[in-house]
């Protein structure tokens, strides 16, 4: 028996955030945001706004940082304790997504602690005090539509992605106009990890005939747009940021695997952006997974349209594809070209690979990967080298 797990809800396209008046008959909205980019734009006046038309008392929660970390997460709750709403709202990028997901977890159950809640899908039932929304104002991390949430534990310098079916939101809300306010950099990070989420559902575990189509439409959208996206193309922006949320639809119910596994715990350890760790990432996983899955990565090199006869040669095509888009956005080679140190490498690479086995996404890799092999897949990432074992 397999689950697919989607939110109920989904409006897309020009004003969709104006559907949100069917909360009517609610009573109280907390929202979350994290840094001032929905305030500048007017997208928090636009949705408060139409939360009160509604009939719903509202509350800001904001302030939320790139990293949302426990610490962010249990103050978010008590405000959530204290105010009591029936509907949470979260609205910017993925960290205050990722946030308030957590903060629902505590405001339900007050007396959950974190650690009862890092293992794979033990988060208790949820909706018994509020239902969630999220509006995303990134092309990447799709938490608007996934069972993961990403919070980190700063005192360990580790991330970690809870994941329970619970936390899907109920209603997602993709306004194409929120997408253009990304700068080209974030642009750039946030694309290349919907790629990642794409590559990854399709040959993960749990994939499916569910799942598949989504992945392989994502791939083939991201491929297309993605470098028009990065340049200003305001159509292209919206087709990516369609293309992200199929990729979160895919890899919410296949999972993913160790470029995520190496990505949550790289992007801590190296201070460097989630979806710019994945970038660098991909190709060396890639080349690592092919050897037991390559027939997929041939069909992926398909759907793109890349050359070759066999499959090898396609798998190797679509290597050079993600190492090709990477180069056009700008994102670095190796950790190396990014900026890390021989010196922090070397003093983190075992702390990274043996924390990455434990991380949930490495359990749904197609390849069986043990401490060592993740060291040597890093260490060929870190020097820009082939992975050829």
């Amino acid at each position: 028996m397999a689950r697919f797990t989607l939110p109920r809800d989904l409006y897309f396209g020009e004003n969709a955030m104006e559907e949100l008046k069917a909360l009517k008959g609610h009573k109280r909205a907390f929202i979350v945001i994290g840094g001032g980019s929905m305030k500048r734009g007017g997208f928090l006046d636009k949705l408060e706004s139409i939360l009160k038309e509604a009939g719903l008392e509202t509350q800001l929660f904001e302030g939320v940082e790139p990293d949302p970390s426990v610490e962010t997460v249990m103050r978010g709750a008590k405000a959530m304790e204290a105010f009591q709403p029936d509907v949470i709202v979260s609205i910017g990028g993925g960290s205050p997504m990722d946030a308030a997901k957590a903060m629902w977890v505590f405001y339900e159950h007050p007396e959950t602690k974190f650690d009862d809640i890092k293992d794979p899908f033990t988060i208790p039932k949820l909706r018994n005090k509020a239902i969630f929304v999220a509006i995303p104002s990134t092309s990447g991390t799709a938490s608007e539509v996934t069972a993961f949430s990403v919070i980190t534990d700063y005192s360990t310098k580790i991330k970690y992605p809870l994941a329970d079916f619970e936390i899907t939101p109920d209603i997602a809300v993709l306004d194409p106009a929120i997408a253009e306010t990304m700068p080209k950099k974030l642009t750039a990070h946030t694309g290349m990890d919907a790629m990642t989420h794409a590559i990854e559902a399709y040959v993960a575990a749990l994939r499916s005939d569910f799942s598949d189509p989504l992945a392989l439409k994502a791939i083939s959208m991201l491929d297309e747009y993605l470098i028009d996206s990065y340049n200003g193309d305001k159509v292209a922006r919206g087709k990516v940021h369609i293309a992200q949320c199929l990729a979160g639809m895919a890899f919410s119910n296949a999972l993913l695997g160790i470029v995520h596994s190496l990505a949550h715990k790289t992007g801590a350890q190296y201070d460097l952006p989630h979806g710019c760790c994945n970038a660098i990432m991909l190709p060396y996983v890639i080349q690592y997974n092919s050897k037991v899955c390559m027939e997929r990565f041939a069909d992926i090199a398909r759907c793109m349209g890349l050359p070759g006869a066999t499959d090898k040669q396609l798998t190797n095509a679509l290597v050079e594809e993600i190492r090709r888009l990477n180069k056009r956005l700008e994102i670095p080679a190796s950790f190396k070209e990014a900026g890390v140190s021989e010196e922090l490498f070397n003093s983190t690479a075992d702390f990274i690979s043996e924390h990455a086995v434990e991380d949930p996404c490495t359990g749904a890799n197609p390849r069986e990967t043990d401490a060592a092999n993740m060291k040597k897949v890093l260490t060929c990432a870190y020097y820009g080298e082939d992975v050829t074992f």
